[in-house]
């Protein structure tokens, strides 16, 4: 205001909150998206069923899913929902862990700046609690190898424990770490996983019993000539960029035909050429033809005639893991194609799965490209159990490339809250209270876990606290008897990559929410209606 009268600097209608408003009301939002994943943590943990605009039903555990699924719009909120996603996209698991420790920094900052505690200090004190715990984490940590199967298959055995898919863990969990073992390429002494290398198909009906890895490549096409044979044993494979198809001019041409007799010499013509682009693929000793480009109908005739499978119009990722699994060349001209650009397969053959023909290309020699085919009884089960298998490999594959590997079920947070409490009395200074308020966030994830048992979770904190005083580093609870027993021994294992990297981005997240002490938000325009009415009633449109 300026001599009685109001200055509008902002657009009218933009929303405003400033200070310690603004702050409570990002960690309200952060606080509920917290909560909302906190019920779904670990192996007592129940579901969620999402449903959209459409009506289309997900139901999942899966912390990052739920958190993509529920459209979430305040923004604060979703500066959360960018923590589960960086979970996922650099661990593969531990989205809802993540979640849960930013949810707990922030109800834990809530109390210091009540106490007027600065967010600047609060956050310094975050940042260094957050680089202690990561020492703590690494100190705790054990070594692994691809060698070592048996530790392996316990970490995917953890990780498919709280899924839909825990019946089946064994069967899960031994396909996770075959498909990594092969997948896994050396570099500099250091393994590196490219999952560009693995598949999942996933096909309705059977039982998640018969999800199966495939040594070879799953193709979602059928053969193109129903005269060509359903399977072919010592499959020697060519792959194409090429079409076998007359190559229609770049623009328009017409052609005169003078002598009625010449219609029948240019058709014949056509024949040749297409004869020609067949008897070159049969010349170099192929008998299994794949192609991303097209096949014409004559060129099907004749390819079934020289008893060639053929498949067509397959897609560019599909053609570059059939080259890496079968050892084929990709070749982009019939011309150029040669014995030694061909690949191996002990059996191509096409197979009727749900109401799809599917090609599998199996039996390769040491493929660098595998595919699991998921099955299950619905839809949504088998939504669900492609999510488990995507975490458990993922689990696998970090454990591989990092080599070390820490323990689970509350005892890795519990062990860092300890030492943190230790480490904030030497810091001292106002820092000293954020690092014990971390310290209590981390005790959040045995505290989620004791709940979503149906445990006491004081008990449990009281029991596991009084282990790792004893200086058990590695005591967690174990969930299905309710007893504090050494997590190693119990086989609750996971990546050191998993806690190192909720913590790191559940702090970030944290810290950049308290930051902020301003928030603007301007409302967008409203749309005029049509001449004549028609709009919508009120002038706005509704939300969904």
């Amino acid at each position: 205001m300026i001599g009685g009268q109001p200055i509008f600097i902002l657009k009218e209608g933009t929303k405003r909150e400033t200070g310690k408003d603004a702050m409570q009301n990002n960690i309200e939002a952060a606080k509920a998206i917290a909560t909302s994943v906190r019920s779904t943590l670990g192996p007592r943990g129940m579901d969620k069923m999402l449903v959209d605009s459409l009506g289309d039903i997900v139901i999942t555990n899966d912390g990052v899913t739920i958190l993509k699924e529920m459209d979430v719009e305040h923004p604060a909120a979703k500066m959360l929902v960018e923590v589960s996603k960086t979970q996922d996209s650099f661990v593969g698991d531990g989205t809802t862990t993540a979640v849960i420790i930013a949810g707990g920094l922030l109800a834990e900052a809530e109390g210091l700046i009540k106490q007027n505690v600065h967010p600047t200090v609060i956050s310094e004190g975050f940042r260094m609690a957050s680089a202690h715990a990561k020492k703590v984490l690494h100190d705790m940590a054990k070594p692994v190898k691809i060698e070592n199967k048996e530790l392996l298959i316990k970490m995917a055995e953890t990780s498919l424990s709280s899924k839909s898919a825990s019946g089946s863990k064994k069967k899960l969990s031994d396909i996770s770490y075959e498909a990594i073992k092969s997948v896994a390429e050396k570099v500099n002494g250091k393994f590196n996983v490219d999952f560009d290398n693995l598949q999942i198909v996933k096909k309705k009906g059977g039982d998640i019993e018969d999800t199966e890895l495939i040594y070879g490549i799953i193709v979602d096409k059928e053969k193109v000539h129903p005269g060509m044979t359903d399977f072919v044993k010592d499959a020697k494979v060519a792959l194409l960029n090429a079409a076998l198809e007359i190559k229609k001019p770049e623009f328009d041409t017409n052609i005169r035909i003078d002598d009625p007799s010449m219609i029948q010499k240019f058709l014949s013509q056509e024949e040749e050429i297409l004869r020609d682009m067949v008897k070159k693929v049969k010349k170099t000793g192929a008998n299994v033809l794949i192609t991303q480009k097209g096949i014409d109908d004559l060129a099907q005739h004749y390819l079934a005639k020289e008893g060639i499978y053929a498949v067509r119009r397959v897609k560019k990722s599909d053609v570059e893991k059939l080259a890496k699994a079968t050892g084929a060349a990709i070749v982009s001209s019939i011309d150029e194609l040669t014995n030694d650009d061909l690949g191996f397969a002990a059996l191509v053959e096409q197979k009727k799965i749900d109401d799809d023909f599917l090609t599998f290309v199996t039996g390769c020699k040491n493929p660098k490209a595998l595919s699991v085919l998921v099955r299950g009884g619905t839809e949504h089960i088998v939504d669900e159990i492609e999510r488990s298998i995507t975490d458990s490999v993922h689990v696998v594959a970090a454990a591989v490339e990092d080599g070390k590997y820490t323990t689970g079920g509350g005892s890795t947070a519990i062990e860092i809250a300890t030492k943190l409490k230790e480490y904030a009395a030497k810091v001292g200074g106002r820092q000293q209270l954020a690092i014990e308020r971390f310290a209590n966030a981390m005790e959040e994830i045995p505290r989620a876990l004791a709940e979503n048992a149906g445990l006491d979770p004081i008990d449990v904190l009281i029991k596991i606290r009084k282990k790792h005083a004893d200086g058990d580093k590695y005591a967690g609870i174990n969930l299905f008897t309710g007893e504090v027993e050494d997590m190693g021994k119990a086989g609750v294992l996971e990546p050191i990559r998993v806690g190192e990297q909720a913590i790191e981005s559940a702090t970030e997240a944290a810290v950049m929410i308290l930051r902020i002490d301003d928030v603007i938000a301007t409302k967008a325009s409203k749309t005029p209606s049509p001449p004549g009415g028609g709009g919508m009633p009120g002038g706005e449109g509704g939300e969904d």
